[in-house]
């Protein structure tokens, strides 16, 4: 319908094929200008096998890196118009679609064009290479920066630019040489020309919108290229037109320009001359409200409880003392989420040592212990990564968004130059119950199990059977009576589930002895949820949850820690009494129908053994 013979790709795919429409997406053609550099990337990403053709059939399809898989995009060829011309991002040539096509792809996968606007470009060359992104500031930058660059673009990574603005008034803002500040840029070169007998260091940037130019010394028209041989300006591709893509001499790229994103197809450093095989160890997660959303250290009383991973490092570098390797923390589908209100979050993670036990680490041992290493920022950026040298040993690696109680899926990536082994420490389940009381003979019965006794009959009748009516009523006229508690009465559900737990002879009443080895329970139930109720308000932080139940007999994995505080919480992340019974009841009935179905399994094992 736009033209009368369209081409997916019209001479191959070229950083000319990317001009800038109408959507603030230039984080995403800025990466796309990068990938049209390397020419096996860009046939994953843009697979070749389809056109125009006889055999066309109005359907295309691309490839994207999410979160340590490839995924399938397919998409119709219907695109957004306005008077017969494309909207959005266009080839320079009217009749080639490929690139109009792949941004629509890219807005399929985050949920729609809006989605797209304002971002990262390193975000969306993680996408294109499945690589880890790395962050420079110029003005920061080592002394081997122009070396850092070659090299990167020598190994077909990624390179990307951008200028710093001071205030939300400066976005777009154009300086007096021609540059655009808060505007991602492509680096498509680098190289060195020979001027008036000096070598000169060139940088070649690439603005996604094709027009717009620096202007500075060694722009298209400037004087300096006549000084130099029509050869060299051959073997530089020299172009005086406004098509976006401009040289400039590095010293002035460095003066002009604040950040520089290079996305590594592998983490090879780039100060390096030898490439290194990587191994990989992938960690996905989730920061949950009320249970594993802790924050950031700042915030003591819950950083403890966000996720834990453990870092085995025990091969050494070749010809080193440590061990080297990247952590690259990356938040998931926050663009996808936009939509919903979903804005970037502020994230990073820090590094312990570990002090050589298993398990969750507490409270205490983050009062106590500093961290060994960290990420150098937090940032609301989608990936935070960093390259750390550290001795062989084992150690803590804490993910966190800054602030606590702010929910997020999440992907954590660990490059290593030596094998490395991750465990996730939030994994494990394990239920270890003191063996059930025997309930105490007549003759022995304590003063309370007297008062009890007494009270049962009052209510029961001479059967010693109680409902779970009458259980709730026993129950509150004795917790009323205990002066250092102060929580609510207890509920019907509550005894019916006591009932439910206790009942052994399945008449849906409590004896007497089941009451008496209850109470025992209840004491212990009772004691614990004291020491961490803290303010002595009769609840307790839905935090303290995982401590409250380890003192119980229950290390519980991340995901089901989640799901219990997703229900038995309040929206203060508050767990009164009643429901940490409830808790405790559902986790003590679960525990015995898994031990009765280990004991089954184990026996039909011994079965097939035998025969």
């Amino acid at each position: 319908d736009i033209v009368k013979d369209p081409k997916f790709i019209l001479g191959g795919a070229t950083r000319t094929d990317i001009c800038q429409g109408d959507l603030g997406d230039c984080w995403l053609l800025a990466a796309i200008a990068s990938l049209t550099l390397n020419e096996r990337t860009l046939a994953r990403v843009v697979p070749r096998d389809q056109n125009f053709g006889p055999d066309y059939a109005g359907i295309f399809h691309f490839q994207f890196w999410q979160y340590n898989e490839w995924l399938d995009v397919v998409i119709d060829d219907r695109l957004p118009t306005f008077n017969g011309r494309l909207v959005f991002l266009h080839s320079a040539e009217r009749n080639e679609f490929w690139s109009a096509l792949l941004e629509k792809a890219y807005a399929k996968l985050n949920g729609s064009y809006e989605a797209l606007k304002g971002g990262s470009t390193v975000e969306a060359m993680e996408d294109f290479t499945g690589g880890v992104g790395e962050m420079y500031e110029v003005k920061k930058a080592p002394d081997n920066f122009y070396e850092i660059l070659e090299k990167a673009l020598k190994r077909c990574s990624m390179v990307g630019c951008s200028i710093d603005t001071s205030s939300a008034a400066e976005s777009e803002a154009k300086t007096p040489f021609g540059l655009i500040k808060g505007h991602a840029y492509s680096v498509t070169g680098i190289d060195e020309v020979s001027y008036r007998g000096w070598q000169v260091q060139l940088i070649r940037i690439r603005n996604p919108w094709g027009q717009v130019e620096w202007n500075g010394p060694w722009s298209d028209n400037s004087l300096e290229w006549r000084s130099v041989s029509p050869s060299e300006q051959r073997r530089l591709s020299r172009a005086a037109q406004d098509d976006g893509e401009f040289w400039m001499k590095f010293e002035d790229f460095k003066v002009h320009f604040d950040k520089v994103e290079i996305c590594n197809l592998t983490p090879d450093a780039l100060d390096d001359s030898t490439a290194h095989k990587w191994e990989v160890t992938i960690h996905q997660g989730s920061w949950v409200r009320g249970s594993t959303a802790g924050g950031c250290r700042n915030f003591l009383e819950t950083f403890w409880t966000n996720p834990q991973i453990k870092l085995h490092l025990t091969e050494k570098d070749d010809g080193q003392d440590e061990c080297t390797f990247i952590a690259a923390l990356m938040q998931k589908d926050r663009r996808k989420l936009k939509k919903f209100g979903a804005e970037m979050l502020t994230i990073g993670y820090s590094i312990y040592e570990s002090p050589g036990r298993d398990g969750h680490l507490g409270k205490d041992f983050f009062r106590y212990h500093p961290s060994k290493a960290r990420s150098k920022t937090y940032i609301n950026l989608r990936e935070v990564s960093n390259r750390f040298k550290l001795p062989p040993g084992d150690y803590i690696l804490v993910p966190t968004t800054f602030e606590p109680h702010q929910e997020a899926d999440f992907c954590l990536r660990i490059f290593s130059e030596k094998k490395a082994i991750t465990e996730d420490l939030d994994q494990n389940v394990a239920i270890d119950l003191p063996e059930p009381i025997n309930p105490t003979p007549s003759s022995q019965e304590t003063e309370e199990e007297k008062l009890f006794k007494a009270l049962f009959e009052q209510i029961s009748g001479k059967d010693m059977e109680i409902s779970a009516e009458e259980l709730e009523y026993v129950l509150n006229a004795v917790l009323k009576r205990t002066k250092n508690i102060k929580f609510k009465n207890l509920s019907l559900i509550s005894c019916r589930n006591i009932i439910s737990l206790m009942d052994t002879n399945g008449n849906g009443k409590m004896e007497f002895n089941e009451f008496k080895v209850f109470w025992e329970k209840m004491k212990k139930w009772i004691n614990i949820f004291l020491q961490f109720d803290f303010d002595k308000s009769g609840s307790m932080s839905s935090y303290e949850l995982r401590s409250a139940l380890k003192a119980a007999g229950y290390q519980l994995s991340n995901y089901l820690l989640q799901l219990i505080v997703l229900r038995y919480s309040d929206e203060q992340f508050q767990i009164d009494f009643d429901d940490f019974l409830n808790c405790l009841i559902r986790l003590e009935n679960a525990s015995r129908v898994f031990q009765a179905l280990s004991v089954k399994n184990k026996e039909y094992i011994n079965l097939n053994i035998g025969e």
